[in-house]
């Protein structure tokens, strides 16, 4: 029985009579199941919304309490025939109801499959090998039974026992599936032995044990992609050692609580978010960040559930419910990546609606027109008829794009990347242009103040207090950077009011009752001052207008075609201070490249991408440095947001598929517009896991060029992986009215051959790892 809990969707439309109920369903594998298991719960009053995903053997149903309730929803799908076994992460083990692989093979299923297999061996023993043996043994409608065949019926009853409940199910839900057509193969071989005395148990055996052996390998293989998932489960150790009444004890994680005191010892897991109180230590982050080296923690600094603490001793106050963490909240995004169809799953899905009916007639064709118009054997025709059955359902061709999304999904969050949706994974291989935001992005966001001009008869000091009272309540990362630099130097703030920030210019306040400003030049050329009456000397002294006279000397340097310019060219950002009268300072600050920025910036390049841009607020000269630095194709200065939104419009109509990479929040707009929106630094931010698209967990940008190459072989695996499937149902369906394929041949090669292969193929993206160097492994 699973647990109930609000979904963000409910609490987003006020309805708190909706809840939203996650069944594991483990047994729920392939599509025809996940029909089934809909279909019944479509049938119950007061379901809203069901989500099934056989990928993850998941069930999301969202009902309203005042109707139904969940053990209704519980028996609903169990009258499909399928256990479901408690919540996903939790119910029997630890594993949600997911097996190990291994165990596929010891199953019950299994156990009646391998005895089914023996019978079947003996009877085939007892017909070719040892004739002798094989006298009559009893008769059914008149029809012989010998020993042979008396194997046959008993394997096939073992072993066809799980497939035709399984159609009886599929019949019920009016539900064309794998099973139902199984069913109808293996009894109507059964029937046509009795109706025209030709012998098929052998065939009808056969089918029930190749097919039985078909879903174990399909299980097995299911199983694999699911555990790469499980494996994220894992990280999060299921205890907690808090600190209570002054004594540590050891509870369920399940159990700690927002503000709780948290101990980790050196090589223990980190088992919730929260920031650190006490004690210094590396932790590796790498299972939520990626990061390959271990990050230094302390006092103050964040830390989160399933990384490990390499060292020292920690103390950390927790700051979100296990449900809610970091960690919870990527495990959780993931399995509901598959939401998000792909252009290829939807044509997919279209494609098998007029499949299967069109081979089923097919089989219907075969296996009646030959015998009443051309004179065919009625136990021949109606055998390729039933083998066309077999290769009616698309299993294999519409798992190959979901079992491919969840292995690139999954991959991804293991190495630091966090992609919402499969049809995200597919937009982002198909990436042509990758627009990249400065100031956090391209650069650290780590902004220091680099020089202080006084103008005028004013001081550094006076610049600085004049700056940081302007500054102080500003949200941008300039100004905290220059009341940073205020601070360090102990310059006091002066009394501030009437504060106001004009988006993308600069900010105003009165301080002592003077109105002042800070900001871009252009800020005060908006403002009417005329910046080319202030004039700086090479020595550091700086003259206004008043003393221009002074200024007679070849070693003057003019504000705007001098100082600014040259402060500009070496990256720097400046700002302006003063009144509308008196400029009295100038403050350049400016902001560390990140030291991959160049690497990744090739490398995309490397993998394909057509054209790189970068977008920024800054103004011409800082921009075109901070460009040739890093090596984008272009650059767009001096945006506002709205700016850069209509800069990624212009992209997009260039190009077939934009990629925006940004911060997250300052960002968000143009994140929205692009074709897929990446931001960088996502790992404890809601706002950025929030509003991307794409989610790099750290501040890493080797992740961008293995994204887009995972992405890439995604497209290219999920591809093969249609085409392939495509292909062999359609040989195998050409080859049966010409007697070239036998039954056999199409369960072991159409179905449980093909399943096994795209599941194969898929999980290869689990091996594409970064390397440091921002390329790609596989």
């Amino acid at each position: 029985m699973s647990d109930s809990a609000p979904s963000a969707d409910d609490e987003a439309r006020g309805d708190p009579a909706q809840l939203t109920a996650r069944l594991s369903v483990p047994e729920m594998d392939c599509p025809s199941c996940a029909g089934k298991v809909e279909h019944a719960l479509d049938g119950v009053d007061g379901v809203v919304d069901v989500d099934t995903q056989p990928t993850t053997g998941r069930t999301v149903v969202t009902y309203d309490t005042e109707v139904t309730d969940e053990p209704t929803l519980v028996a609903a799908v169990e009258s499909a025939g399928y256990e479901v076994t408690g919540r996903s992460g939790e119910g029997d083990g630890e594993d949600g109801g997911h097996e190990a692989p291994s165990s596929v093979w010891t199953s019950t299923r299994a156990l009646k499959t391998w005895a089914s297999a023996a019978l079947v061996a003996a009877g085939f023993l007892a017909e070719f090998l040892l004739p002798g043996l094989n006298a009559t043994v009893g008769s059914i409608l008149g029809t012989d039974v010998l020993l042979a065949d008396a194997f046959f019926l008993v394997g096939i009853v073992v072993a066809g026992q799980p497939i035709v409940r399984g159609g009886y199910y599929s019949l019920k839900a009016l539900n064309l599936d794998i099973d139902l057509l199984m069913s109808v193969a293996i009894l109507g071989a059964v029937t046509a032995s009795v109706a025209f005395g030709e012998r098929l148990y052998f065939e009808a055996a056969t089918l029930a044990v190749l097919f039985s052996v078909s879903e174990l390998l399909e299980t097995y293989s299911m199983d694999r992609a699911r555990n790469s998932l499980q494996e994220l489960m894992d990280l999060s150790p299921d205890e907690a050692t808090v600190r209570r009444d002054g004594r540590e004890v050891t509870v369920p994680v399940e159990d700690v609580r927002v503000g709780d005191l948290v101990v980790v010892r050196p090589g223990e897991k980190i088992p919730m978010d929260g920031v650190v109180v006490d004690g210094d230590s590396a932790v590796n982050q790498a299972p939520i960040t990626g990061e390959s080296v271990p990050v230094d923690k302390t006092s103050g600094d964040e830390v989160y559930a399933g990384t490990i603490n390499e060292a020292g001793y920690l103390e950390v106050e927790v700051s979100a419910e296990a449900t809610e963490n970091t960690l919870a909240r990527i495990v959780e995004m993931v399995e509901d990546a598959q939401a998000n169809q792909t252009d290829r799953e939807q044509f997919v899905e279209r494609f098998a609606a007029y499949y299967t009916p069109v081979v089923v007639g097919a089989g219907v064709l075969v296996g009646v027109v030959p015998p009443l118009f051309l004179g065919g054997a009625w136990p021949t025709w109606i055998l390729r008829g039933l083998t066309l059955f077999v290769l009616a359902c698309p299993c294999a061709f519409v798992i190959s794009t979901p079992v491919s999304v969840v292995s690139g999904v999954t991959s991804a969050a293991k190495n630091g990347v966090l992609v919402k949706g499969g049809n995200h994974l597919e937009a982002m291989g198909d990436v042509e242009a990758v627009a990249f935001d400065k100031t956090g992005t391209l650069t650290k966001g780590e902004l220091a103040v680099t020089d202080v001009v006084p103008v005028g008869d004013n001081t550094e000091t006076d610049v600085l207090r004049c700056a940081r009272g302007l500054e102080s309540r500003s949200e941008h990362p300039i100004g905290d950077a220059i009341v940073d630099a205020a601070a360090a130097r102990d310059v006091d703030a002066r009394s501030v009011s009437d504060f106001e920030s004009v988006t993308g210019k600069g900010v105003t306040a009165d301080l002592d009752g003077t109105t002042h400003y800070a900001g871009k030049p252009g800020f005060f050329e908006d403002l009417g001052f005329d910046l080319s009456h202030v004039h700086a000397t090479t020595d550091g002294g700086v003259v206004t207008q008043k003393s221009r006279d002074l200024c007679e000397r070849n070693d003057c340097l003019d504000l705007l075609e001098d100082l600014v310019p040259d402060l500009q060219s070496e990256g720097k950002t400046v700002v302006l201070v003063g009144t509308e009268d008196d400029l009295e300072g100038v403050i350049a600050v400016a902001d560390e490249v990140r030291p991959e920025a160049r690497a990744a910036v090739q490398r995309l390049r490397d993998l394909g991408v057509e054209r790189t841009v970068m977008l920024t607020g800054d103004n011409e000269r800082t921009a075109a440095a901070i460009a040739e630095q890093v090596g984008v194709d272009d650059y767009r200065a001096q945006l506002l947001p709205e700016q850069k939104v209509d800069a990624v419009q212009e992209l997009t109509a260039e190009h077939d598929a934009v990629a925006m990479v940004g911060d997250g929040v300052n960002d968000a707009p143009a994140l929205a517009t692009a074709t897929v929106g990446v931001a960088m630094g996502a790992a404890g931010t809601d706002t950025a896991l929030e509003t991307a698209d794409i989610a790099l967990m750290g501040d890493d940008l080797t992740r961008l060029p293995y994204l887009y190459d995972l992405s890439h072989r995604a497209n290219g695996v999920i591809r093969q992986n249609i085409w392939a499937s495509l292909g062999a149902k359609a040989a195998l369906a050409a080859g049966v009215p010409l007697g070239l394929v036998p039954i056999w041949l199409a369960v072991l090669v159409g179905d449980a051959g093909m399943t096994t292969a795209v599941t194969g193929n898929a999980m290869r993206l689990s091996r594409v790892t970064p390397d440091l160097d921002g390329e790609t492994d596989e």
